[in-house]
């Protein structure tokens, strides 16, 4: 279990979607005795868009230390659904803390979004997205939606040149030779001069995701002006 500080109230397994029977949970660690409404970060598992959940996700600390709420998000693996249905998930969690900040005690202003592989690419892609509301099919929200920042750690940035390896070809399901389709699904491609500034972590020996879809976000951003590191 995650272990969280005196005066810090945890609800696990809140659900903040449902679509077709299937439940999507999240587990909230907040602070309501904080005298204003405190950052929060959302933490998206990975595993391929096929495996993981978000039970495995625990190390959340430094965060706590520093004032942060914490949201560990579930969404819909492969087995329930194909892309964009991860997107659509991580887009409606997003949405659930705007609709419940004031109950949640958080400050909309200050949320990050982070997530490693599969996650670091949900991330990218709920964050990139701001007001660009086409995947949020299943929960509506009517005011902006912005993030402060985003973790990326060793995400997928461009399904392009991965629409053939076994785990996204998988996910993209009919459409992985749809050009339109897999941009649509692929941050690389919703970088803008207004994006938020995003912190990339990769391994340049990575064996799983190449290190080039990394550096291909980290050159989008800058020629963009964008804050990254």
């Amino acid at each position: 279990p995650v272990e969280f500080p005196e005066g810090y109230q945890a609800r696990i397994d809140v659900v903040y979607t449902q679509v077709n029977g299937w439940d999507g949970r999240i587990d909230l660690y907040t602070n309501p005795k904080s005298e204003t409404p405190t950052p929060v970060v959302i933490n998206i598992h990975g595993g391929g868009w096929n495996h993981g959940e978000k039970e495995s996700q625990t190390g959340y600390g430094s965060f706590f230390k520093n004032g942060y709420a914490v949201a560990n998000v579930e969404y819909r693996l492969l087995g329930v659904a194909p892309a964009p249905a991860a997107i659509e998930d991580v887009r409606c969690a997003l949405i659930y803390l705007y609709t419940h900040a004031k109950e949640l005690n958080i400050d909309t202003n200050k949320i990050v979004i982070m997530g490693g592989s599969a996650g670091g690419h949900l991330a990218l892609m709920a964050g990139l997205l701001a007001n660009e509301k086409k995947f949020d099919n299943n929960c509506k929200y009517d005011g902006d939606i912005k993030v402060a920042a985003i973790i990326d750690k060793y995400g997928v940035t461009d399904l392009m040149p991965l629409s053939k390896w076994k785990s996204a070809k998988n996910w993209l399901g009919k459409d992985f030779d749809n050009k339109n389709f897999i941009e649509s699904v692929s941050p690389l491609y919703y970088v803008t001069k207004n994006s938020a500034p995003v912190y990339i972590v990769h391994g340049d020996a990575d064996p799983i995701v190449p290190y080039d879809q990394s550096t291909a976000l980290y050159k989008k951003l800058k020629a963009n002006g964008v804050k990254t590191k």
